[in-house]
């Protein structure tokens, strides 16, 4: 048969990010401080900001072993200390200096700031079950409104994909921040990625307002029995 003869196949591809999109990396902080009633956490700007646990530190370590050999082009941190913790070995082995991105810190949570949230779920406190069934954080009182929540968020993650078109960057922040940006870049329930773990790893690809869920709790590197590399 002449090759000219041959009908044309159309095979399939690997994924490949559009033209001018950035990749975003949302990095929960390690594990923090367990809260104590005679002990609460610091504040900063009304926000709990208890330091890592030791099994914090240990997750932040691999993290930065996972990440190390990744071309990032810049590290973001929220004002909050697990965060900037959590990004410190990977900052040290890359030579680059994290950034604080504020509209990525942590949903406020009121009353129940200090270390209380984590009391009043522990006991299944009635509002905490009012707050899950609803999927809204100001069920808690004086907590920020979701919608506004939902506004920040949004309103940081298209400042950092502006600032890095076409690049990759890491931004280590929070589980209510991962569960917020996941759940507006499927238009999934309010709640439904709530409980990122620690030192976990989920992946974005955004193009202005636009966002597409590459990956979701990626924990492989934190069981040093099966390392795995990013991509």
């Amino acid at each position: 048969m002449d090759q000219r003869d041959e009908p044309t196949e159309y095979r399939q591809t690997p994924y490949k990010a559009p033209d001018g999109a950035t990749e975003v990396l949302l990095v929960r902080h390690g594990a923090s401080a367990p809260a104590r009633p005679d002990r609460p956490f610091p504040l900063v700007d009304g926000h709990g900001d208890p330091e890592l646990a030791p099994e914090g530190r240990e997750q932040a370590e691999r993290v930065g072993e996972r990440l190390a050999a990744e071309r990032l082009d810049a590290i973001y941190v929220t004002p909050l200390r697990r965060t900037s913790q959590t990004a410190a070995p990977l900052a040290r082995r890359l030579g680059l200096e994290p950034r604080v991105e504020r509209n990525l810190r942590e949903v406020h949570l009121g009353d129940w700031e200090g270390g209380l949230f984590r009391k009043k779920v522990a006991e299944n406190d009635p509002v905490a079950q009012r707050m899950f069934a609803e999927e809204r954080w100001d069920v808690i009182p004086g907590a920020e409104r979701s919608e506004t929540f939902a506004a920040r968020v949004e309103e940081g993650l298209v400042r950092l994909a502006a600032a890095h078109a076409g690049g990759r960057i890491a931004v280590f922040t929070h589980g209510g921040v991962i569960a917020q940006a996941l759940a507006a870049a499927t238009g999934a329930r309010p709640f439904a990625f709530l409980g990122a773990d620690n030192g976990s790893i989920s992946r974005l690809v955004r193009l202005g307002a636009l966002s597409s869920l590459r990956g979701f709790n990626d924990v492989s590197h934190l069981d040093r029995s099966a390392p795995a590399p990013l991509t």
